[in-house]
C-alpha cells in the first residue's frame, strides 16, 4: 500500500512572520501536553517577560525533537559544529533551557 503526501497550505500572519526573539525556554509537561515558554533574558534585568508559550501533546513534542535534531545535523554540516556558550560559566556548556521545577 503506498502512502500519498498530501500538501499542506501554510498561512502566516505580518505580525507572525516577524517573530519573538528567545534566548531562554522553560520547558514543563504534565501527562497529556508539554509547555514550552519563550522568553527574551536581558542581562541584569530582574524579570523577564515570557513572550510565547507554546503547547504540544506528548507526541507532537517528541516530533519537534526529531524535526530539531535533523536540522541541527544539516546546520552542522553547512556551517560546522554549534558549541553553546554561557558567558561566566567555567568550562561547563549549560544550555539556557530549564525543566520542570526550575531543573535543566
Amino acid at each position: 500500500m503506498s502512502q500519498e503526501k498530501k500538501e499542506i497550505k501554510i498561512e502566516i500572519s505580518p505580525e507572525v512572520a516577524q517573530g519573538k526573539y528567545a534566548n531562554l525556554a522553560v520547558i514543563s509537561h504534565g501527562p497529556a501536553e508539554f509547555f514550552f515558554d519563550m522568553i527574551c533574558l536581558t542581562p541584569n534585568a530582574p524579570q523577564a517577560k515570557v513572550q510565547s508559550r507554546i503547547i504540544m501533546t506528548p507526541e507532537n513534542a517528541k516530533q519537534l525533537l526529531f524535526a530539531l535534531q535533523d536540522n541541527i545535523n544539516k546546520y552542522e554540516k553547512t556551517f560546522g559544529p554549534i558549541v553553546p556558550k554561557v558567558p561566566g560559566n567555567q568550562g561547563g556548556n549549560v544550555p539556557p533551557f530549564i525543566g520542570p521545577n526550575g531543573q535543566a
